[in-house]
């Protein structure tokens, strides 16, 4: 079975030595490469195939934020997770927009950490309750947000089934056992919600249906 080809960037060494340990429990993953900052990363990403990477925001040299918008245009095939101490909800907004696949705050289980790697490797994507309430928060209550979206844009039935499935952190598999599909089956509903609404990842999803009022 292939492994998981993990990278850690921090600029703390302490910090992914922490990391690198908590990962070691789970023999589907592998530390492929270790950076300080988001230029040794990209150095790393020329040499290093790399399934996903945990993403420190506030770094030396080039930080996570500009480093995860050259990644997704150099590397679209690579995940990212941001990891990090902020739970601002305007990073969150920012990074996700960028296209992250996930949010996680320093003090996240180890568990979780796991958890949301093999979320973004097999579906693309891993909400929690710090993403999903700052989209909330910034979209219903503040308002700040107004994300272009394919207004015009027809969903069928089992379309909007599986984007509500979505924005309640179901995975692929889980969405899947819930309507008898295949994860990949989901997996093109989703690609086709991205398509049809005309965002660029799920955070745009989750944010064309609470403007919807699609979900509450």
């Amino acid at each position: 079975m292939n492994k998981i080809r993990i990278g850690i960037v921090d600029d703390y060494t302490i910090f992914r030595d922490g990391l690198r340990v908590s990962l070691a429990s789970d023999r589907e993953l592998e530390v492929v490469f270790e950076a300080g900052n988001g230029q040794e990363t990209l150095d790393y990403l020329a040499n290093t195939p790399t399934d996903v990477i945990l993403m420190d925001l506030k770094m030396p040299v080039m930080d996570g934020m500009e480093a995860t918008r050259k990644i997704r245009i150099e590397y679209p095939d690579c995940k990212i997770i941001a990891i990090t101490l902020y739970d601002d909800e305007k990073f969150i907004i920012h990074l996700m927009e960028l296209g992250a696949s996930g949010y996680l705050l320093k003090n996240a289980e180890s568990g979780e950490i796991r958890k949301s790697i093999h979320a973004v490797y097999q579906d693309g994507y891993y909400f929690n309750d710090v993403v999903n309430k700052a989209l909330l928060k910034r979209l219903v209550i503040k308002g700040k947000v107004k994300p272009s979206f394919n207004n015009e844009a027809e969903l069928t039935d089992r379309e909007l089934q599986v984007l509500k499935l979505i924005c309640q952190e179901n995975t692929a598999a889980e969405i899947g056992d819930k309507i008898y599909l295949s994860p990949r089956s989901v997996e093109g509903i989703r690609q086709r919600l991205i398509d049809k609404i005309g965002v660029r990842n799920t955070a745009g999803l989750v944010m064309y249906a609470v403007r919807k009022g699609i979900i509450d």
